[in-house]
């Protein structure tokens, strides 16, 4: 069995939608990381970076294997199951292209972004302008691939798109839009309406407490 320990944040809802789409059983296991969950020694003990999502998967050989960080999460579920991740060639180094440009650029990006915009205590106009502005240029530059490619990594939907679609989803944190990026609004349009990220969604957003 899959057991999956997230919540609803950017990160967390990317192994959701690639266990939804692969078809594969999971538990899931809500850590609330608005009340410091992530920092609680029962936690801690599964990634001591204290960070959503976490995966355990107890069928592999050897006993639990416990993996973190979303991409690194994403890729063992696609190999593992056979889908969503080229086997080989120019396509497969595309869709790890988008997953480092995702780790190194947007998501940081838009993580500061929203945290010097909304969440910092002192105000700091070059913090907020730096990373805002950052946020923006992958935003675009992310969009200019989508004007040539109908998904991230070229003609096939798989676990890049997925890595993008969680800072597009909660990207009003980062104060981006998209009224002026056709093609990144052509795709997060299009991602919305597969089943899988929608049941996603509805799922991560039900363990926000009332």
């Amino acid at each position: 069995m899959l057991n999956l320990y997230t919540f609803a944040t950017p990160n967390s809802i990317k192994p959701v939608i690639a266990l939804e789409e692969l078809g594969v059983p999971y538990q899931l296991n809500s850590v609330n990381v608005r009340v410091g969950e992530q920092k609680k020694p029962e936690f801690l003990s599964l990634n001591a970076n204290g960070k959503v999502p976490v995966l355990v998967d107890d069928s592999m050989p050897g006993g639990d294997f416990v993996l973190s960080e979303s991409a690194a999460i994403l890729v063992h579920l696609a190999e593992r199951h056979g889908k969503l991740l080229p086997a080989n060639g120019p396509f497969r180094a595309r869709v790890f292209e988008q997953l480092f440009f995702h780790a190194s650029g947007l998501g940081p990006a838009f993580g500061q972004s929203g945290f010097f915009q909304k969440t910092a205590q002192e105000v700091l106009p070059l913090a907020i302008k730096r990373f805002h502005d950052e946020a923006l240029r992958t935003a675009r530059l992310l969009n200019d691939i989508l004007l040539r490619n109908e998904y991230a990594a070229g003609p096939e939907y798989t676990i890049a798109d997925i890595a993008h679609f969680g800072w597009l989803w909660r990207r009003a944190f980062a104060n981006v839009e998209l009224e002026d990026m056709p093609g990144l609004a052509r795709w997060y349009a299009q991602m919305l309406q597969r089943p899988a990220v929608a049941r996603s969604i509805s799922i991560v957003e039900a363990l926000i407490p009332a």
